[in-house]
């Protein structure tokens, strides 16, 4: 009997938790905690030890709600019916990033891209997401890979949401990324353990 989509998505949330332990050290970092527990996003505190700038922003119109792009972007992680629900009610959401502390910033495409969810990307890139070095990765788009990295050799070493390497963004983009694997192990060779995200096939 075919499983509801309900139970599949508790099912692959809590395969991927269980398996987060197996990233590497140097990748690991706090992800936001599920919903319920009483997680409560605070700004760090403040003063400008220097003069402002010399123009004051114009808020003509109001912001996203934190708590939609909060939303958005948790969803963008594995939920595609909801993702497009989302982007329907608002699409400057696919632009949106959130801030989970730290400096660990996340968009709909970072989500999407980090668990190799390519239907997630490509309806997020569709919509007018901008791709980035490490949705490139996870899709096997190598040539952009060495584009970027002859013109910034350091981005080899870039993080991505929650930490995550170009290399493990390869690592989840599965077989269609493996030419993007073996390209960022001939310019920098690390220990790839296995990748909790990775799509099973």
């Amino acid at each position: 009997m075919a499983e509801t989509p309900d139970r599949r998505s508790f099912v692959a949330l809590a395969a991927g938790a269980v398996a987060v332990s197996a990233v590497t050290a140097a990748e690991e970092a706090p992800l936001p905690r599920p919903a319920g527990t009483g997680a409560v996003p605070t700004e760090s505190a403040f003063e400008r030890d220097y003069a402002p700038p010399p123009f004051q922003p114009s808020w003509k119109r109001p912001q996203l709600n934190r708590l939609l792009v909060q939303d958005f972007v948790l969803f963008s992680h594995m939920d595609l019916p909801m993702t497009k629900k989302l982007i329907e009610k608002e699409p400057a959401l696919v632009l949106a990033t959130i801030n989970w502390g730290a400096g660990d910033w996340e968009s709909g495409l970072g989500a999407a891209s980090h668990m190799g969810r390519r239907d997630l990307v490509e309806l997020l890139l569709e919509n007018g997401a901008r791709i980035d070095i490490f949705c490139a990765a996870m899709m096997g788009m190598v040539d952009v890979l060495k584009a970027f990295l002859t013109l910034q050799p350091k981005l080899i070493d870039a993080k991505g949401p929650h930490g995550f390497s170009l290399h493990f963004h390869a690592q989840v983009g599965g077989k269609e990324a493996e030419k993007v694997l073996d390209y960022l192990q001939s310019v920098k060779k690390i220990e790839m353990k296995p990748n909790p995200f990775l799509q099973k096939s």
